[in-house]
């Protein structure tokens, strides 16, 4: 589609030239003809939807990839989970594009044979609070911490159905799922969830890749604690086999340690 709107852009310059129209002095037509062209190219470029991507992690637990829009248009992945129980199946954040919603269950009902009967969510940013409608329209139930529901409702961002205000624990069939809060960090509300069975720790947007160049967004930051809430996580999950960050990849086990580097090059920059 992208090139078709080249392709008809530059038939147009030709036509314009046949007929003696000199796109040099004629400023206008040449600002909207180029507006045009830069307008819909972007327009095009932000609705190109990458497909769902589904990993198997351990056991009966998943990562599941989507997309969405991380500012500027740039098309950007985030990394969200889910689990197979006796019981149904147990989504750790959404899909940052609602869209993915129908293939991911579709994908699940495939794949396992199984109904999603529980949804938690870890903080209030779009990329894992975009698809809360779709799941309460679809009768799934959906949890967050009550901080997430206020922050939510004070800015304008999809809201779960039902609320806990302390750490939690979700039996769901044979697997249990710890939802603790160890601190601000990415934001003042970030969740992560503790698979046991497993041995896998979904870290959410507290934890940054091992291949992160950067703290990514900090704009909801509390950039003083988030050194000690990855501290608190350490020390609570030594056992953790895997560790699955926001975005990016997750196969390196060094995501905790390298947040920590992160923080520190971030706040060493900060004093010169």
């Amino acid at each position: 589609m992208q090139h078709f709107f080249v392709q008809v852009f530059f038939v147009f310059l030709n036509k314009c030239n046949e007929k003696c129209i000199t796109l040099e002095k004629n400023s206008y037509v040449k600002t909207f003809l180029t507006s045009f062209l830069c307008a819909s190219t972007m327009a095009l470029a932000q609705n190109v939807q990458k497909p769902l991507e589904i990993q198997h992690i351990a056991g009966n637990s998943y990562n599941y990839i989507t997309y969405g829009d991380g500012g500027g248009g740039n098309i950007y992945p985030t990394n969200s989970v889910y689990v197979v129980t006796k019981k149904g199946v147990v989504l750790i954040d959404g899909p940052w594009d609602p869209s993915q919603v129908e293939p991911l269950l579709d994908s699940i009902a495939k794949k396992h044979k199984q109904k999603v009967v529980l949804a938690i969510t870890t903080h209030f940013h779009d990329d894992k609070t975009a698809s809360l409608d779709m799941f309460k329209a679809k009768g799934i139930p959906t949890y967050a911490a009550q901080k997430t529901d206020e922050i939510a409702l004070l800015r304008n961002e999809k809201r779960a159905q039902y609320h806990f205000s302390k750490d939690t624990v979700f039996q769901v069939g044979e697997y249990r799922f710890e939802v603790y809060f160890p601190g601000a960090g990415h934001t003042t509300d970030n969740q992560v969830v503790w698979i046991d069975k497993d041995q896998v720790l979904y870290g959410g947007c507290l934890v940054k890749s091992a291949d992160s160049k950067g703290l990514g967004n900090i704009a909801d930051a509390n950039l003083e604690t988030w050194s000690g809430s990855i501290e608190n996580l350490i020390k609570k999950y030594p056992q953790a086999k895997f560790i699955i960050p926001g975005h990016h990849e997750w196969e390196d086990k060094n995501s905790l340690k390298h947040t920590l580097y992160l923080l520190r090059e971030y706040h060493a920059n900060k004093t010169q």
